[in-house]
């Protein structure tokens, strides 16, 4: 029941939270978060003791009968593909509540919030119902939308407010596609296998394909459906931006690998083609755009539609490198992303201002901030896939894996991994280097900027370790995850002839 526990956990904290004796300060429910999310964390990491990385298939299956009659059942399973998630959703989730040492207003909801939210994200990786996965999918909807309307920016109702309606389309298309599933085939198992042409004509497979990747394509989010991500960005807290950026995106790239390739194998071998077009046009855009950003926060979140457009790259070649790829660019990025979110968060919190027209020298040791500088440099270099950092892998195997099937659409994404570089090194550029200089009337007294905590720093320390380490030794997570993605690449009835040529 280890994979119930992970879903026990943080839901019967939530409860806790919200029965706690009144009177408690803020930072006392913050500690008893942190302690829920590392006994989270320790029992996501257990999963590694029973796990068997050669085994292709599903582990530690858990089911029990919930609805029969509709096709809903509790069941829940892990492979080499959801474990890396389920890992990295723990990690970011305490990090996320470790960076939120400010929450003064309704603290007690705040929390409990961020608890239901990693466990919906939780279920969702581990869920093999098609209806319990919708379920979770959708349920940590509203907590993300509040965690934005209450605690966000001045410009928080609109921002939260597109995020809700865009969103919610994306369920209600996911929800109609399992649905059509079961209206098509005649049957109420809505358990996760792959559709076979004697169960389901070509044209229905590519027309409920098509209603999963838009749903899909709008939670990554993907050109043109990512109006609401950097609207979000802008406004959420730094912890919500660090889990909407590192964990709640990747529930639409893990989608295309778990529904769109495993459920329609032969759709997607019809729609690879355009797949890759469509993933090419993304990275394209979001770079450009992340090119023309002033404001910090606006060009990461840009960025992360460029990088997002990797992941589908990839599993459109579904070949067993570029799963692998695809798998190790969300695993990276989201542990980049992180980084990133958590430098700009400290360059807000202490000057007042993310705009790179105003900020200068904040690199500056005497009176900067130095080690803020470092670690923004550091997610800088692993974002643009710097040899020795897990970016590099990531992309490597992604283009590696994506060029013989689709060599133009290869070769325009990686000039979008080139533009990576051109619109971080314009932000480090301007906001870390040169004489230090801040608006007037931003900071009263630029000698506070370096008193930074090191206990404040140490969550993108750690994260940066992290992205060291599978930089240098990438086998951790490739050899985690080879055969589960070399299982998912073989059922679809690769290789692919063609490509866009």
């Amino acid at each position: 029941m280890i994979l119930t526990l992970l879903l026990i956990i943080p839901f019967l904290g939530a409860l806790l939270l919200s029965l706690w004796p009144e009177g408690s300060t803020p930072s006392q429910l913050r500690r008893l978060t942190l302690v829920i999310l590392s006994v989270q964390c320790i029992a996501s990491f257990a999963v590694l003791f029973w796990f068997d990385p050669s085994n292709p298939g599903l582990q530690l299956q858990e089911r029990l009968q919930w609805l029969p009659s509709v096709g809903l059942d509790y069941s829940l399973a892990v492979d080499g593909i959801s474990l890396p998630l389920v890992l990295m959703n723990a990690v970011l989730c305490l990090v996320a509540a470790v960076a939120s040492r400010k929450i003064e207003n309704r603290p007690r909801i705040y929390f409990a919030l961020l608890l239901i939210i990693s466990g919906a994200v939780n279920g969702a990786f581990l869920a093999q119902n098609l209806l319990l996965f919708f379920l979770f999918y959708e349920l940590e909807l509203i907590p993300l939308w509040l965690l934005i309307a209450i605690w966000g920016g001045a410009n928080r109702a609109y921002a939260s407010t597109k995020f809700l309606i865009i969103t919610a389309v994306s369920g209600g298309l996911i929800l109609a596609a399992f649905l059509g599933i079961a209206l098509v085939t005649g049957s109420v198992d809505f358990g996760i296998r792959p559709i076979l042409s004697g169960e389901m004509g070509l044209t229905s497979q590519l027309l409920l394909m098509g209603a999963l990747l838009i749903g899909f394509g709008i939670k990554i989010p993907l050109f043109p459906f990512h109006t609401w991500l950097p609207d979000a960005h802008t406004e959420a807290s730094t912890p919500v931006s660090v889990l909407l950026a590192g964990v709640l995106l990747k529930l639409g790239t893990y989608g295309l690998l778990r529904f769109c390739l495993g459920l329609f194998p032969e759709a997607w071998e019809v729609a690879a083609p355009w797949l890759a077009l469509w993933a090419a046009i993304s990275v394209l855009y979001g770079s450009l755009a992340a090119i023309a950003q002033s404001d910090m926060k606006r060009m990461v979140a840009y960025s992360s539609v460029g990088h997002m457009g990797y992941v589908l790259l990839a599993a459109a070649a579904a070949t067993p490198l570029g799963l692998i790829g695809a798998l190790f660019q969300m695993v990276s990025h989201g542990l980049i992303s992180a980084i990133l979110f958590l430098a700009v968060g400290v360059v807000y919190e202490k000057t007042g201002t993310r705009d790179l027209n105003v900020l200068r020298g904040l690199l500056n040791p005497q009176r900067g901030l130095p080690l803020t500088g470092t670690l923004m440099i550091v997610g800088v270099m692993a974002s643009a896939g710097i040899p020795g950092m897990a970016g590099f892998i990531s992309e490597f195997l992604v283009f590696r894996g994506s060029l013989q099937p689709f060599p133009i659409a290869t070769l325009l994404c990686m000039v979008g991994s080139g533009l990576t570089a051109v619109y971080f090194l314009l932000l480090v550029n301007r906001a870390f280097f040169g004489r230090l200089a801040i608006a007037a009337g931003r900071v009263s007294n630029p000698t506070i900027l370096s008193i930074v905590p090191l206990h404040e720093q140490l969550p993108a320390i750690a994260l940066s370790f992290i992205v060291l380490l599978l930089g240098l030794a990438p086998d951790l997570l490739v050899g985690l995850s080879q055969a589960a993605t070399t299982g998912l690449s073989e059922l679809a009835l690769l290789p692919i002839t063609g490509g866009l040529s």
